[in-house]
């Protein structure tokens, strides 16, 4: 008995639900990637065995074949993309926020079954360049490297010939003993394959540290002459008032 349409509708729903827990489970299922505009990516994968043919498609539609002998690509990514028939690996050259999108790789072996792995590709634009600030912390020096980025960052700081100081948060604490006003921190950021860098003097560290005493030691002046001054005032009224003290 043929199926009505409901029921091979409710079949097809089955059989794509079932496909798509299964590779879920199975760890192959829709990898979140992040790319730069106008670096060079590679999706990572590895296949293994060697493949009889290879199939590349971006939201369903082909962008590159390999059949065996020939390696053909389709529009979108003609002429800036290549296709490394023994790993399956799909580099696109120059990316741009138009390759944006779900990527499905296909290929097919006499030795080995496959199952198609399958790739979401966000494409964010280079990180700002980044601004380095320094604020006294007691005994050390707070150096902070900002920049615009909606992912984490990787950061490394270098300080004149030191060792470079890794970190995967903007801040790093520098002991004051361990540094001089001439000293200049170079701030670098990294996503992927773009790096930016911003420099900074901690002359201007130590500027604020003296300037933040210098106002400290004026406004205990000011407060030292007021108190003297009212204490003064208070011994004029005293003697003025026991006739001890005459103007004349």
């Amino acid at each position: 008995m043929p199926w009505s349409i409901s029921q091979a509708i409710a079949y097809k729903t089955i059989v794509k639900v079932t496909f798509f827990f299964f590779f879920s489970v199975a760890g192959i299922c829709c990898q979140d990637l992040f790319g730069i505009v106008g670096e060079n990516f590679t999706f990572p994968v590895n296949i293994e065995k060697n493949p009889d043919e290879i199939i590349w498609t971006k939201n369903k539609d082909k962008v590159a074949e390999w059949e065996g002998q020939n390696t053909t690509y389709f529009p979108s990514l003609r002429n800036r993309s290549f296709l490394n028939e023994e790993n399956g690996c799909l580099t696109i050259f120059n990316l741009q926020n138009s390759d944006a999108g779900v990527y499905v790789l296909e290929y097919f072996s006499t030795q080995k079954e496959s199952s198609p792995l399958t790739f979401t590709l966000t494409v964010l634009p280079p990180p700002s360049k980044p601004e380095a600030s320094c604020n006294d912390s007691g005994d050390a020096f707070v150096l902070k490297c900002t920049a615009d980025f909606p992912k984490p960052l990787h950061y490394t700081w270098k300080l004149n010939g030191n060792p470079p100081i890794v970190r995967h948060i903007p801040e790093v604490f520098i002991p004051k003993k361990d540094v001089g006003a001439s000293t200049k921190a170079v701030c670098f950021i990294k996503f992927s394959q773009t790096e930016k860098s911003s420099e900074i003097s901690l002359t201007q560290c130590f500027s604020d540290t003296q300037g933040d005493s210098h106002h400290k030691r004026s406004r205990d002046g000011l407060i030292a002459a007021f108190v003297i001054c009212m204490a003064v005032a208070v011994i004029v009224a005293f003697l003025c008032e026991r006739g001890m003290y005459s103007t004349s």
